[in-house]
């Protein structure tokens, strides 16, 4: 069973239009909602590709839209008293652009975190892998994405983390199994703009894997043994469609290989995340990828990166 954890969950509404002409009115469709969150969209994707999954959140109990969403992912809600943020995206059809707002979220009380931590607690004996996925609300504590982290690797579980600033710092202080930030995050984090320099500062403070998104141009793969090749993985041409999931789809991919092979080749790492994150762009909401998606494996190129 993949544990995925969504620490701030967030109602996902799609606006689909032809084009945004910033300061004028536009009539549009009703935006298609569902219920969202990085770690949410993770279980989404595992559960649709036959993947055992349970998906933790905190979410209030006023919010019962959000749990019937789920419909067949299994979950488990820790209740709270506070609102659910919402992140909306305008997706247009003219020119491909997609463009997100999302809210921060609210805080939350600690004994959210409390019960949170009890209820992963009590599934990581039957846990193959542990995923702690996306932003966290004002307030949290910075080293709450590690607390997660540091209970499922002592429990024998690899453990991903899918986050940014304090949070992906503390991941690897903890010596998360596979990080897997974008290269946006990787800098913002690292102060690094060379994503390799960036993904070796968080190896040397106890990280494994690093697996860096760089959008159109692929995702790299480094291993901590800096003697191992480097690896880019990239498909080779440019999607149109939505890329809100692809970053999701790629860690469900990661975290269905984890769940097997706690070591697995990096290359075959690589093209099925690559394959998922492409097929993910083709749907209209996060959460899925395209039924195809195996025939993007024969298109994904893996390569050592050229080190100057």
């Amino acid at each position: 069973m993949i544990i995925t954890i969504t620490p701030n969950p967030a109602l996902d509404a799609t606006v689909t239009l032809d084009r945004v002409h910033p300061g004028d009115t536009h009539r549009v469709a009703p935006a298609a909602e569902r219920a969202g969150g990085k770690g949410i969209n993770v279980a989404r994707v595992l559960t649709d590709q036959g993947e055992d999954a349970v998906a933790i959140a905190p979410v209030s109990a006023a919010e019962r839209s959000f749990s019937d969403d789920l419909g067949g992912v299994p979950h488990s809600l820790v209740g709270t008293f506070e609102r659910l943020r919402r992140s909306t995206a305008f997706v247009e059809t003219e020119t491909g652009v997609t463009t997100i707002f999302n809210e921060s979220g609210t805080p939350q009380p600690d004994t959210v975190w409390t019960e949170l931590h009890d209820v992963v607690s009590s599934r990581l004996p039957r846990a193959t892998c542990l995923v702690v996925s996306g932003s966290c609300p004002p307030e949290a504590p910075d080293d709450l994405t590690a607390r997660f982290v540091s209970l499922a690797l002592n429990a024998g579980v690899p453990a991903i983390a899918d986050a940014t600033g304090e949070q992906l710092l503390g991941a690897a202080r903890a010596g998360a199994t596979l990080l897997k930030p974008n290269r946006d995050e990787l800098q913002a984090t690292t102060g690094e703009s060379d994503p390799l320099a960036g993904a070796r500062a968080l190896q040397a403070l106890g990280a494994g894997t690093i697996v860096v998104s760089l959008g159109e141009d692929g995702m790299l793969g480094i291993l901590a043994d800096q003697d191992a090749p480097v690896l880019r993985a990239h498909l080779g041409r440019v999607l149109s469609g939505n890329p809100t999931g692809a970053g999701d789809a790629a860690v469900a991919s990661l975290a269905a290989a984890l769940s097997r092979n706690p070591r697995p080749d990096l290359a075959d790492l690589l093209r099925r995340a690559v394959a998922w994150s492409a097929a993910a762009v083709l749907m209209p909401q996060a959460g899925s990828i395209h039924p195809d998606h195996a025939s993007f494996l024969t298109e994904v190129s893996v390569t050592p990166l050229e080190q100057s």
